[in-house]
């Protein structure tokens, strides 16, 4: 298991819980605006030993509710599974961050109830040209993958699922964003991100200015009529 970081105690990436977050190494896609750009490669420096993460869980049970893991993208990790039985084995509620590029992976962790919660990056409207254009690198199986993934999210009713998207003013439109929005209809929860442009994969994206929370507080109103609950996320 490719674990490059670890954060001891979050009250902001697992809504209600005080989580740990572990940071896996390796993603398919390259998003221009991806702010965790150290963690892309599928090879990284100063990784940390999985039975070192769980000798620490265990030490902070009674302290933590639940773990966090995110990346990278997870679900590129092959001994995933095995790592999460490990984190529930000790008690813990598990949280997925994903892209949903492996819907193969995401049903088994549903269909073996290894997940408390799933937040699923929705990079765009789903059609292949749009997601390639804000992913940069994306086959069309892996976008298959994606429509999969949220299929099988939107069935489920046993764990919370949270559909987020950070909106970016070069890539994303209002029109976008309320299009996403349809796709998810009936859905609990979609989080409209604020852009971050100090910390991207491409240097070019730190001149942009992101959307003010004026106007991201607009878009969120038009998908409140498709979506439960809309949140907007901003810096």
């Amino acid at each position: 298991m490719m674990i490059s970081g670890l954060v001891k105690q979050s009250l902001i990436d697992y809504p209600g819980e005080i989580a740990a977050v572990l940071f896996t190494q390796g993603c398919s896609f390259r998003c221009p605006f991806c702010h965790n750009p150290q963690l892309l490669n599928k090879t990284g420096n100063g990784l940390i030993d999985t039975e070192q993460v769980i000798e620490f869980l265990k030490e902070r049970i009674g302290f933590l509710d639940g773990v966090v893991i995110t990346g990278g993208e997870p679900t590129l990790q092959k001994d995933l599974l095995d790592l999460i039985r490990q984190i529930k084995s000790i008690g813990y509620k598990v949280k997925l961050d994903t892209n949903g590029s492996d819907s193969e992976m995401i049903k088994q962790l549903l269909d073996r109830r290894l997940v408390d919660c799933v937040a699923m990056d929705i990079k765009a409207p789903l059609e292949f040209n749009k997601y390639l254009r804000v992913c940069a690198r994306i086959t069309r199986e892996e976008f298959m993958q994606v429509r999969n993934t949220l299929m099988l999210l939107l069935r489920q009713s046993e764990i919370k699922v949270i559909f987020r998207t950070t909106v970016v003013p070069v890539l994303h439109s209002k029109k976008d964003i309320v299009e996403i929005s349809k796709s998810i209809a009936g859905s609990s929860m979609y989080y409209i991100q604020q852009f971050n442009p100090e910390k991207v994969l491409d240097p070019s994206y730190r001149n942009i200015v992101p959307y003010t929370p004026a106007q991201l507080e607009e878009m969120a109103e038009s998908c409140r009529q498709f979506v439960r609950e809309v949140k907007v996320l901003n810096l």
